[in-house]
């Protein structure tokens, strides 16, 4: 019974993300027939009013639901997929982003409860200090700051109770969200959020990418401490930083530096050390005050065989050269394409070049909200096409997009293809920050 007051069984969930769908769309159709009789200028603001109102009915509804219902909103919460008035889209964004990296918290006592029942023992044996009060609640767990018998400053992420139970719920009912968040695959939401409760899983792939980006120049990763992780219970060194709604009101030449710290990490990283993280989000950066940018959440993680590296950095190329005879190949090859059909190869070129073109283009782009709006309508395109790419493509071009959401909030500018042509084609860096990696990667392959 309680389950039901709290809002988490399938009804009264499927409720309140039906209830936030229906009445957009069935304010979106009254505002369309009041605009037949409006002016052009008065229609839109009675679009962009409406879109605002559901921001506000998403981060209400969403924010208190926790579980797969709300990461849609995260997701959601950092792209622009052209629904809204343009005059209104840094407001519709500014609502929604309170779910990057904030939720409502969840009771302490049920929280020191699902640790202390994880740990098999009180919460005073292992911690020294534990803060009541969160650091950061999100989807599916929240995090608190504490300290260890040994004297270590740690980050404790505890999932919610119930959780699991919730997720499975928001994803039988995740075809009435995507009502709102058509271009959202809830296919690949659902494999992302499934991952993203094993917190085992997390703590192994935080592991391996702490252990391949140890000694970075501008990369962190916290270290996990293996010994006190659980099922439900991630223990990693806590990180004194900045979120990412504190620098975009930088100046612009820290707010690029920090966009191309972000790009080599989620871009080039994968294709360089074949860890490929699917979660670019604002909420999962932290940006030390001596330039550094620190990663979190790796719950949606994969890592690449040597194939699928390649296979991601040849169609790249294949894009950036219009070379349609080896993107055919590659496809072929993938089992995307059976026959060679030139309208086929020519809406992957299209897709792909929109997609990927900020990273192919010879010239400093500063990353615009319509570019990321562009590469979102694609994307939509794509899923809606009879050309249906293998599932880790989609997780790549997903990252793409969403990292080009991130860099569009910070209007970051940047030659980046020459970043991108440093795994692309082997060159060397031109960059202060390229040559330094280049320096530390020289010293790890030589340790």
């Amino acid at each position: 019974m309680a389950e039901r007051k709290r809002g988490t069984g399938r009804v009264a969930r499927s409720t309140k993300i039906g209830g936030v769908a229906a009445g957009h769309a069935a304010r979106t159709l009254g505002t369309k027939a009041a605009n037949l009789v409006r002016t052009e200028e008065a229609g839109q603001e009675a679009m962009g009013r409406q879109a605002i109102e559901t921001a506000e009915r998403l981060v209400t509804v969403l924010g208190t639901m926790k579980g797969a219902a709300m990461k849609l909103g995260q997701t959601f919460s950092v792209i622009d997929v052209g629904l809204v008035p343009e005059d209104h889209r840094e407001e519709f964004q500014r609502k929604l982003a309170k779910l990057q990296a904030s939720a409502d918290p969840h009771p302490f006592k049920d929280i020191r409860k699902v640790v202390e029942q994880d740990m098999g023992e009180k919460l005073s044996a292992v911690f020294t200090d534990f803060a009541e009060e969160p650091i950061a609640a999100a989807s599916i767990g929240q995090v608190h700051r504490a300290t260890t018998r040994e004297g270590r400053d740690v980050a404790v992420k505890v999932q919610y109770p119930g959780v699991r139970e919730a997720v499975k719920s928001d994803l039988q009912n995740l075809g009435l969200a995507l009502k709102l968040l058509a271009r959202i695959s809830p296919d690949e939401v659902r494999l992302r959020v499934t991952d993203e409760l094993d917190y085992e899983l997390e703590a192994a792939n935080q592991r391996a990418v702490a252990r391949r980006y140890r000694g970075h120049p501008f990369v962190v990763v916290p270290d996990v401490l293996t010994d006190l992780c659980r099922e439900r219970v991630i223990v990693s060194e806590f990180v004194e930083a900045r979120r990412f709604e504190e620098i975009v009101s930088l100046p612009d030449d820290e707010r690029s530096r920090f966009g191309e710290i972000l790009a080599r990490f989620y871009v080039n990283g994968p294709m360089r050390h074949r860890l490929l993280n699917g979660d670019p989000h604002p909420g999962n950066s932290l940006f030390l005050a001596d330039g550094r940018v620190a990663f979190l959440d790796f719950g949606f993680f994969k890592q690449l065989s040597p194939a699928e590296a390649e296979v991601q950095r040849g169609v790249l190329v294949a894009v950036h050269t219009k070379d349609t005879d080896k993107l055919f190949e590659i496809m072929r090859a993938e089992g995307v394409v059976t026959g060679r059909r030139e309208e086929d190869l020519q809406l992957l070129i299209e897709i792909y070049d929109t997609l990927c073109g900020w990273l192919l283009e010879d010239a400093e782009v500063t990353i615009s909200k319509n570019i990321v709006t562009q590469a979102i309508i694609q994307q939509g395109r794509m899923s809606r096409s009879e050309v249906k790419l293998p599932a880790s493509q989609i997780v790549a071009a997903r990252a793409y997009v969403l990292v080009l959401a991130i860099l569009g909030q910070l209007q970051a500018t940047n030659n980046w293809s020459r970043i991108a042509r440093e795994v692309l084609y082997d060159e060397p860096p031109v960059t202060d920050l390229g040559r330094a990696e280049a320096e530390w990667m020289g010293v790890t392959a030589a340790a």
